[in-house]
C-alpha cells in the first residue's frame, strides 16, 4: 500500500511539472509575440574606393517594425568620432520604416576601414549592429 502511494505521488509530481514547463513556454512565447520588434533591412554597407579629398560619405539604412507596438530608437552609438549617425527620432509605428544616416569622414584615415555602429532600442534587448566599410585612397 505504501509503495502504491509513493509511485502515485511521484507520478502526480512529473504531470505538475510537465504542466508547468507548457504553461512557461506559452507564457514566454506569448511575451516574445507583443512589442516592438526591429529589422534592418541591410546589416552592412560598403562604400567601396574612397578619395580622402572628397569628404564624407553617408548611406541610409532602413530600419523596420515588424512588432506590434511602436518602436523607440532610444541611441544611436558609433565606433569612433569619424562616423556620425542620425535617425528618427519620433516612434516609428508597427509595420513602418525609419531611417539611420550614417555618415563617415576619411579625413586622415587612409586605407581600409570598418566600422560598427550600435542600434539601441526597445525592439530588442541589447543593441543592434549595423557596418560600414570602405577604403580610403
Amino acid at each position: 500500500m505504501r509503495t502504491e502511494c509513493l509511485i502515485k505521488s511521484k507520478k502526480m509530481k512529473q504531470i505538475i511539472f510537465v504542466f508547468m514547463v507548457i504553461l512557461l513556454a506559452t507564457g514566454t512565447a506569448l511575451a516574445q509575440e507583443e512589442g516592438a520588434s526591429i529589422v534592418v533591412t541591410e546589416n552592412s554597407f560598403d562604400f567601396g574606393d574612397i578619395k580622402e579629398a572628397d569628404g564624407k560619405v553617408s548611406h541610409t539604412f532602413t530600419v523596420k517594425n515588424e512588432g506590434n507596438m511602436p518602436l523607440a530608437i532610444t541611441r544611436v552609438i558609433a565606433a569612433c568620432k569619424c562616423t556620425s549617425p542620425f535617425w528618427t527620432q519620433e516612434p516609428i509605428e508597427p509595420g513602418k520604416t525609419g531611417e539611420i544616416v550614417v555618415t563617415y569622414d576619411p579625413k586622415n584615415s587612409p586605407g581600409p576601414f570598418a566600422k560598427t555602429i550600435s542600434i539601441y532600442s526597445n525592439g530588442k534587448r541589447g543593441s543592434y549592429a549595423i557596418t560600414i566599410r570602405g577604403n580610403v585612397q
